[in-house]
């Protein structure tokens, strides 16, 4: 990648002044948003376009409408269909080329410069019932082959291109062309006859182009000599002989590639090529090349099988399965994209990223790519062997246009504290747009329709960073809430979920002790839910939980911090951004870890990958803390062929709180437990890469010592962090020390689950319902009931805020858009015996309202009445769930898993 998106990926995003966003992010000059378009029921390998029409070719036998299941409304089309370009609906241009023996197949599509004359080729003898062989002309105004042109091409033809004098290049299988011999390439006039051009290949062909002078004809295929000369995957030849004039040697191109696409652009001076290789050394992305002199200018090398490229307004469009960019300092192994864009002056990957699947066939998804225009618009048409377009049923056909715009972002993931007084810290995962890298997002408090923070930030689909919003006009003791939109200029997410916070009087001893000694990542694991942790430091190095581990886990290692649950199999947190760490330089790790696992595990590490499938977990592995079987701490590197490693003597797989920090610098390696060394290493160095912190698990080869079990860990972490500069001992001892240290006075927070929750149905009206989840509804009515027994107020201290947080089950219709009503219930009743019939009497007023709680699977937060709730304190109180809407809510019980429980979380703050 350039400096510019390595920048991105491994600098601090901060919150830039706000400048407009538009609806597509230049140099993007389509949306990601598939139009209306017709099927095939196979594969489509060939696009061509003229006159507002586009062409496909390929090997299937029918069409049909967009959104018709496989099967039904089906069109006869056999291998080849025309298309309105604006519409996506058949011209009624009907074309039917077959064999006699074997399986007919359109392989390539062009087009005469004057538009005039389509050519297809391919493996056929008859189109229409009318003798040809493998290259026939016809003429776009009629939808008629032309008579006369008859050329017979010995085997399948794979690439076309014609000159402005009319001659038709071809590449392919055949060896023969009108009975002369013309081994992979060959040319025939517009009137059929065989030309003098003769490249001589010695393997097949799989495409060409005239460039735009018509001074040279590009050809790529799987050759390795062209006459004689050697040039691989790669030749220029002479548009009237064939000769090579400009060659590529063996180490160009990787002999275990290919070259399947070649597009030119005047306009930017320029050729592009599409790899695909075999092995991750081989060739599997983009070149850009120069039409002047032929040398290279830049070269994407991400592995994924490039199929097929156009250029657009100077933007490279490709047909792919990108799925690694680690070799050019990108994204790792991960699952593939099958259309990108990247500007014709850089390898960087641009925000546009709508998506195919694999699809039939091989699979590889997109196999050709077109550019029409028609009635004022822009279209990027798609074909191949795909199934699905952005999650969507759709055959082997696509189309996006340059407008409109009509995909909204998401609300971004948001994570809201209150470090110190006078201050709230509203952090937010930037949104993905696919098709806009840069999004404006507007911070709302309270409810209030202007917005306190306008900020914008680019992201994309491998960085997405954290931006941050300091309100510094706050009130201690005051409760807040936060919610933010993002916007691509034209289209406007729904707000977040409203983010609940009482501003704090005082600031954490141990956080600001971790923040002064200079801590780039600083995961606190405050969160109530979600898959975003918040970075509490200025790098804004934010974090993902993956497989949505258990939050807000109690007791905390610190003072006024909660703590994060793993379940020692799949959950995990990584670090949202690249980092590169270039040994020796300095670094630390410290963290808080909680046991009893006899099976060990990571609890941090640093990586090359972020996830769990089988190949996208990390290959490298380096600065490591883990436990092993019988609970020994231990902190190792790699350095060359060794893996230097600290192990504790003592085990702490005691189920206590433990802190450990690893630091290694000028002076070797040290580990720390409980704010003393246990243990040191004169090893300096370590393995230099970019890579991924993870906390909870990640590989582990065989090759470290007293490897555990279980390379997940199975328990409690809190207060990750990582620091540039190797920490001193009496710096580890100070944070140890904090720990245990509150914030000064000021408010205070008691979180309950209830002793008793039920809910009641009108249908079965006589049944009780004491079960994992909780309903309401008010048409057929759904009411539930929760009992929290309420501790007095501290003495000073009065009941400042209450709310109500939750989780919507995984039932498909649990999210509603309907609004629910808590309130007081002033009846009897118990879990185990209400029913709708026996259900009790409840309150006249409300003490706060569900709105919002859409998604399913999600955590949500409403805020309650202090001032009528506090009456009760010192008692127990029951709350029911109510509604006069047709939409049903239902979140989880007290019944489900520790995390997904219902929780009533009180602020008492000064009198």
């Amino acid at each position: 990648m350039s400096a510019a998106v390595l920048g991105l990926a491994a600098g601090a995003l901060t919150a830039l002044p706000a400048l407009p966003a538009a609806a597509l992010t230049p140099p993007v000059g389509f949306t990601a948003d598939a139009l209306s378009t017709y099927q095939t029921n196979g594969i489509v390998w060939s696009l061509a376009e003229a006159n507002g029409v586009v062409y496909a070719g390929g090997t299937f036998s029918g069409i049909r409408p967009a959104g018709s299941p496989a099967g039904s409304g089906t069109t006869p089309a056999v291998n080849f269909a025309a298309f309105d370009a604006a519409t996506g609906a058949p011209t009624g241009c009907s074309l039917s080329f077959t064999r006699s023996s074997g399986t007919a197949t359109v392989r390539a599509l062009a087009v005469s410069p004057d538009k005039s004359t389509l050519y297809v080729g391919g493996y056929f003898n008859a189109v229409n019932g009318t003798a040809v062989n493998g290259l026939t002309a016809v003429d776009t105004a009629t939808c008629r082959p032309r008579t006369g042109f008859s050329p017979q091409f010995g085997a399948t033809v794979r690439a076309l291109d014609v000159a402005a004098d009319g001659t038709v290049y071809a590449g392919g299988d055949f060896q023969t062309v009108n009975g002369t011999a013309r081994r992979f390439f060959g040319a025939v006039t517009p009137a059929g006859a065989l030309t003098g051009w003769n490249p001589d290949a010695d393997e097949p062909g799989r495409t060409l182009r005239v460039t735009p002078d018509g001074d040279s004809v590009l050809i790529g295929g799987d050759f390795f000599t062209v006459g004689g000369t050697a040039s691989h995957a790669l030749a220029v030849t002479s548009p009237a002989t064939g000769a090579v004039t400009h060659a590529y040697g063996a180490t160009f191109i990787p002999s275990s590639a290919v070259i399947k696409d070649i597009v030119t652009d005047a306009a930017s001076d320029g050729w592009y090529a599409a790899g695909e290789g075999s092995g991750p050394t081989s060739f599997d992305g983009r070149l850009a090349m120069e039409l002047d002199g032929f040398g290279q200018r830049w070269r994407d090398t991400c592995q994924g099988a490039t199929q097929a490229v156009r250029v657009h307004e100077g933007v490279l469009y490709a047909g792919s399965h990108v799925h690694d960019c680690s070799s050019m300092g990108g994204f790792p192994n991960q699952g593939r994209k099958h259309l990108t864009a990247q500007s014709v002056d850089s390898p960087d990957l641009l925000g546009w990223l709508p998506d195919t699947n694999d699809g039939v066939g091989e699979p590889v998804g997109p196999r050709a790519l077109t550019v029409s225009s028609k009635g004022g618009r822009d279209f990027l048409w798609v074909g191949g062997e795909f199934t699905t377009v952005n999650g969507t049923g759709q055959q082997a056909l696509t189309r996006f246009a340059n407008t409109p715009d009509t995909g909204a972002p998401p609300a971004p993931a948001v994570s809201v504290s209150a470090p110190r007084a006078g201050e709230v810290e509203v952090r937010w995962r930037s949104s993905l747009d696919l098709d806009d890298s840069l999004l404006t997002y507007r911070v709302y408090r309270d409810g209030g329709a202007t917005p306190v923070y306008t900020a914008t930030g680019t992201s994309l689909f491998f960085s997405r960073p954290q931006l941050t919003f300091t309100d510094r006009n706050v009130v201690a003791g005051r409760s807040y809430s936060y919610r933010i939109t993002a916007s691509d200029g034209t289209n406007t997410s729904a707000p977040s979920t409203a983010v609940p916070v009482t501003a704090a009087s005082s600031a954490s001893p141990y956080q600001e002790k971790v923040l002064a000694d200079g801590a780039d990542l600083y995961w606190r694991y405050d969160e109530a839910g979600g898959a975003f942790a918040a970075d509490a430091s200025a790098s804004g190095n934010g974090g993902v939980y993956m497989n949505a581990p258990s939050y807000r886990a109690t007791p905390s290692a610190v003072a006024g911090s909660a703590a994060l649950s793993l379940n020692g199999t799949d959950e995990y947190v990584y670090s949202d951004r690249l980092h590169r760490y270039t040994s020796p330089t300095p670094y630390s790790v410290e963290t808080w870890f909680r046991t009893t696992s006899s099976s060990g595990g990571r609890i941090v590490g640093y990586g090359n990958n972020i996830g769990t499938e089988r190949g996208h977990t990390s290959g490298l592995s380096d600065k490591l803390l883990y436990l092993t079987d019988d609970g020994r701490l231990a902190f190792g590197v790699q350095s060359g062929s060794t893996r230097p490693t600290i192990t504790s003597a003592v085990s702490y797989n005691d189920g206590a709180w433990h802190h450990a920090v690893a630091t290694q610098g000028p002076s070797g390696m040290v580990l720390y437990v409980d704010g003393e060394a246990v243990g040191t290493n004169q090893a300096t160095g370590n393995r230099s890469y970019n890579g991924f912190w993870r906390v909870g698990g990640d590989a582990m080869s065989g090759a470290w010592p007293n490897r555990p079990t279980s390379v997940y860990f199975a328990g409690q972490v809190d207060e990750t962090a990582v620091y540039p500069s190797a920490l001193t001992a009496a710096q580890v001892a100070a944070h140890h020390a904090l720990a245990g240290t509150p914030p000064g006075p000021g408010d205070s927070t008691v979180t309950l689950t209830p002793d008793e929750d039920a809910y009641v149905n009108s249908v079965a009206a006589n049944t009780n319902y004491d079960d994992s989840q909780l309903a309401s509804r008010g048409t057929t009515a759904y009411l539930s009931y929760l009992r929290f027994t309420l501790p007095s107020a501290p003495a000073g201290r009065v009941l400042t805020s209450a709310r109500l947080t939750f989780r919507t089950s995984s039932d498909s219709t649990a999210g509603s858009a309907d609004r629910h009503s808590i309130v007081p219930v002033t009846g009897a009743w118990t879990e185990s015996a209400v029913t709708y019939t026996t259900r009790p009497a409840l309150s006249t007023s409300a003490l706060g309202t569900i709105t919002g709680a859409a998604s399913v699977s999600t955590g949500y937060a409403a805020e309650l009445d202090a001032s009528a709730l506090g009456g009760a304190l010192g008692s127990a109180t029951s709350l029911a769930l109510t509604s006069n809407g047709t939409d049903s809510l239902r979140i989880w019980s007290s019944e489900a898993t520790t995390a997904y429980r219902p929780q009533l979380v009180l602020t008492f703050g000064v009198e």
